[in-house]
């Protein structure tokens, strides 16, 4: 069973939504809040629908977009908002290109143009924002790193857990409370900024890439930081500091100094500490951290350097630039995730799997 999805935003479907509402048409959404077994489409995937019918976006590839096109459209004609449960037969799987089938769970409402709009600002303004809604009945809040937008009340424990998804750009379901909370998250693409136009850099950049991260290599040192060296990713020869100051650093972002020296890399470090950046690593033996540490406290912000991996990467022995490649950019991937690494080696959430708890909506009547 699948409690939570990882998954680009389609802007498509809320750029149409936003379309047709701005027409005067009525409209609904389905969202995918809960899978089991081979499901087509992750958490969080939208199919939306105007009162004509007409509908964008999918949430099983196509086994049960029928269904849902027709609740979509008593949602519009005033039904109040519905949990649908799907089964997925193995001859249905099969025909959308899965091995198995399983079962799906989506939500339809109505939706308003305020909300649709506020969230198309909030993505086109690279702000990361999560709607969280009450399956009972459809009440929903806009939830921040900041502040809340609505009339959807949480408590202390539901906040802590709802910003652990949407910093990790995730969407799901809430552990379990008097009522059942659905957490869909949309957030900037993540992004990898590289410090230091390096030979670990040269291959950082398209594994970073093949992850799904947008990178950016920053280096003023002319000879280094040549476009040539480094292909599909945009290279920039600012000062570390400025460089940064312009990419407006953000929770999606990750920043790895690899330059070995303290005048390139201090200035993008201290940046970085002053930023909401989920990972920042810089390369460098303990010795060598010791003393970025010294500096960096000298700079006032020894309240942030236990922020900085170093030095960076997880432990796996290799020496190569490629292995040094591959541990960092696994750091970077298991920090995103919440996932700590213990001295045995074992990995393990500090909520022991929230994300992957096996309940279920049912237990919920719902």
């Amino acid at each position: 069973m699948s409690t939570t999805g990882l998954h680009q935003e389609p802007l498509d479907v809320l750029a149409q939504l936003a379309c047709w509402l701005r027409n005067g048409r009525r409209v609904a959404l389905a969202t995918v809040v809960q899978t089991w077994g081979s499901s087509p489409r992750p958490v969080g995937s939208h199919l939306a629908v105007d009162e004509e019918g007409n509908f964008v976006g999918s949430v099983s590839g196509g086994c049960i977009e029928g269904a849902v096109v027709a609740e979509a459209l008593e949602i519009i004609a005033g039904a109040k908002p519905h949990l649908l449960e799907f089964g997925v037969s193995d001859d249905q799987a099969w025909e959308v290109g899965l091995s198995c089938g399983g079962a799906i769970h989506v939500f339809v409402e109505s939706v308003d143009e305020q909300t649709i709009e506020q969230l198309l600002a909030d993505r086109g303004g690279k702000r990361s924002v999560a709607q969280v809604t009450r399956l009972q009945d459809g009440c929903a809040t806009l939830l921040y790193d900041d502040e809340l937008r609505g009339d959807l009340p949480l408590d202390a424990s539901r906040l802590s857990e709802a910003r652990t998804l949407l910093r990790s750009g995730r969407s799901g379901l809430l552990q379990r409370s008097e009522s059942t909370l659905f957490v869909r998250s949309y957030v900037p693409r993540k992004r990898l900024i590289l410090v230091g136009a390096v030979h670990i850099a040269q291959v950082l950049a398209p594994m970073a890439t093949l992850a799904g991260y947008e990178v950016t290599v920053i280096d003023p040192r002319t000879a280094f930081g040549r476009q040539e060296r480094f292909s599909n990713v945009t290279v920039s020869n600012d000062w570390p500091d400025e460089g940064l100051e312009k990419l407006a650093l953000d929770s999606q972002s990750a920043v790895v100094t690899l330059s070995h020296d303290p005048k390139i890399d201090d200035p993008a470090l201290a940046v970085a500490l002053k930023s909401p950046a989920f990972y920042i690593g810089s390369l460098g033996s303990t010795r060598t951290h010791a003393r970025r540490v010294e500096r960096l406290t000298a700079l006032g912000l020894g309240g942030q350097l236990h922020r900085i991996h170093g030095p960076v990467g997880i432990l796996l022995g290799g020496r190569a630039p490629v292995e040094i490649a591959v541990s960092i950019l696994a750091q970077v991937i298991q920090t995103r995730h919440g996932v700590a690494e213990r001295t045995d080696k074992a990995l393990v959430t500090p909520s022991t799997s929230k994300t992957n708890s096996t309940f279920s909506l049912a237990e919920y009547g719902i």
